[in-house]
């Protein structure tokens, strides 16, 4: 991709700037985040996903962590920039 094209995509949406990010940066960028805020993230960028508490408890019988947030966003941000 790029950077015309990242440019682009980070105006029409700030979520986009953590292709950006490094592994490293983006772990570090985390730590400020909620549980819910990696929640509304993942459902932003997959909202083909089970994210919120309630579809998960329903179809899988258990709610994500904050920690496989973090882990899922960031495997997912990877795959995008492979």
């Amino acid at each position: 991709m790029g950077n015309y094209q990242i440019k682009t995509l980070i105006e029409k949406h700030l979520n986009y700037r953590f292709i950006l990010m490094t592994e490293v940066e983006l772990r570090t960028e985390l730590k400020n985040w909620s549980r819910k805020d990696l929640i509304e993230w993942l459902t932003w960028n997959d909202s083909n996903g089970i994210y919120n508490d309630e579809q998960s408890m329903s179809e899988i019988g258990n709610i994500m962590t904050y920690n496989e947030g973090v882990e899922i966003m960031i495997n997912q941000i990877i795959q995008k920039n492979a």
